[in-house]
């Protein structure tokens, strides 16, 4: 009974824990036109770095805050853009605005409409434009959108990449990034496609081997099925066998 109470215990502390951390802050709720919610923006960590050395946290400003500004926002069933624009973020930089272009498309392939990231912009002070497009960032239209990992690093699996040369002057980091810029209702993110596909690197590497060993096996019972066994035998108590050099 002790065990089954300090079990019990344990769990609950678990489930506390991750929905504290589940819900350590609210997503970014953006509206233009009406009342109604029209994107909706959220991430554990975002952060930028300017000329590999000024280090830029929005996170708080962006979430736990929501000291930005997104006025500049626009929405429409084609066209969504996400505009974020923050006042002195750091010494050095007077404004920033980044900028998250998305659109709504109907593809023939697969008979429906498809919501993508195509591209994210950074304006420094009004001046210093820079340009990334944006890869593997999508998902069907009713739904929204998550990553583990974003950014300009080669190791992410959704990746920026610099469209212009002031672009490589930045790096991006987003974490646990989910957006959905389209068919939003009651506030609440819709059913989350991942970027991570079904086929990881570890699955198909799991089928590569198999695919190996079968293989193998395939080609033994092969060799093991073309043995023959011996048609005549010595007999001891007549003439030696002889076996002509063709058989």
């Amino acid at each position: 009974s002790r065990r089954t109470e300090l079990a019990g215990e344990l769990r609950r502390q678990l489930m506390a824990t991750e929905e504290e951390d589940s819900l350590s802050y609210a997503p970014l709720a953006v509206a233009t036109a009406g009342n109604d919610t029209c994107i909706l923006f959220y991430a554990s960590n975002f952060s930028l770095k300017a000329n590999s050395s000024v280090f830029i946290d929005l996170t708080n400003q962006t979430f736990v805050t929501q000291s930005v500004d997104t006025s500049a926002s626009e929405c429409s069933d084609i066209n969504t853009t996400l505009s974020l624009k923050y006042t002195k973020p750091v010494n050095g930089i007077s404004s920033l605005e980044i900028r998250f272009l998305m659109t709504n498309k109907f593809y023939g392939g697969s008979a429906r409409n498809w919501s993508t990231l195509d591209s994210v912009e950074i304006v420094q002070d009004g001046e210093k434009f820079a340009k990334f497009n944006v890869s593997v960032i999508s998902a069907p239209a009713e739904y929204s959108f998550h990553c583990q990992l974003v950014g300009t690093s080669n190791l992410y699996p959704a990746k920026l990449l610099p469209s212009n040369n002031e672009a490589k002057n930045w790096d991006v980091f987003l974490s646990r990034l989910q957006i959905q810029g389209f068919n939003v209702e009651n506030n609440q993110f819709s059913y989350a496609s991942d970027c991570t596909g079904f086929f990881a690197p570890g699955i198909w590497m799991g089928l590569v081997t198999s695919i190996v060993l079968l293989w193998i096996l395939a080609y033994g019972i092969h060799m093991i099925m073309q043995l023959t066994t011996n048609s005549r035998y010595d007999d001891p108590k007549g003439p030696a066998l002889s076996v002509p050099q063709t058989e």
